[in-house]
């Protein structure tokens, strides 16, 4: 399996789908993203099911719980039956997120920010070089929403992206409806923002839904996706000038999947347009 396989939109494998998904070869999602937590070292009917597709089609792995900006010690059985896991569905990378979700060996359950700070880049390069050192695939990073800075900053959101990324020496799995989210919340251009980035880091997208509570827009993956994230989307892909895979995140609110696959076909529709635009402009 290579790189060339990740094309088009791509959709999270969710438990409200593995039967569905399971008995269908020809649902035309070009890929599939699992989080590697939801599966290893799990067991049941839900774990055969999970399997059974990730050992027949494309999948991407995407991670939620190894808090890369952290300072808990790696979980090493972890992360030797993560390097396992990954080269048996073929992932041609894994991602992480650009956060800490633990502390004191406590899960958290949330993608908490860290602090916009030239000693977190140091720490979080450190860090992020020594799980790559352990992974048996290239590592991504994907940007997060966040909704409060943690603590005073020494730099710009943007500027401690881009300098873990490059620190790191690692891929960027760029989420680009948490760039509109934190536009929103923060008061910022998100072409502006994603125009001064290092876009050849990017490998991946990730687009999905969210919802406004009064003045705060909150990155809840329970809603379809809204024309200008679609948008800021295609002028990504334009700017990038060649394909990357793009995943449709549904965590809340999941639909039936014949309707989950209606909206993966919109934004499909979209992707090859852009797509076409970019191969004319080549030509």
């Amino acid at each position: 399996m290579t790189q060339d396989r990740f094309t088009g939109v791509g959709l999270g494998l969710r438990r409200a789908h593995l039967e569905p998904v399971s008995q269908m070869e020809g649902h035309g999602v070009p890929f599939w993203e699992t989080c590697p937590e939801n599966v290893v070292g799990d067991g049941g009917r839900h774990h055969r099911l999970a399997c059974a597709i990730l050992d027949r089609d494309p999948v991407l792995t995407h991670g939620l719980t190894l808090s890369v900006g952290g300072f808990d010690p790696w979980d090493e059985a972890y992360i030797r039956d993560l390097g396992r896991f990954l080269l048996r569905t073929g992932t041609p990378w894994h991602s992480e997120h650009l956060c800490f979700t633990g502390v004191d060996a406590n899960c958290l359950h949330e993608l908490l920010p860290l602090p916009f700070t030239r000693e977190a880049v140091r720490h979080t390069v450190s860090r992020v070089r020594e799980l790559q050192a352990q992974l048996p695939v290239p590592l991504l990073l994907e940007n997060i929403t966040y909704y409060a800075e943690l603590g005073a900053s020494d730099m710009e959101e943007a500027d401690f992206i881009a300098a873990v990324l490059e620190g790191a020496n690692v891929g960027w799995l760029l989420d680009v409806n948490n760039v509109y989210v934190n536009a929103l919340n923060f008061g910022f251009d998100p072409r502006e923002w994603l125009a001064r980035m290092p876009l050849d880091r990017v490998a991946q997208l990730h687009i999905a839904g969210h919802q406004a509570f009064g003045e705060l827009t909150v990155d809840t993956h329970g809603a379809e996706v809204i024309d200008p994230v679609v948008e800021l989307m295609q002028w990504t892909l334009a700017r990038l000038g060649r394909p990357v895979p793009v995943l449709l995140e549904r965590d809340n609110h999941i639909p039936d999947f014949d309707v989950l696959l209606a909206e993966r076909a919109r934004l499909q529709l979209a992707y090859e347009a852009t797509m076409t635009l970019v191969e004319a402009h080549h030509a």
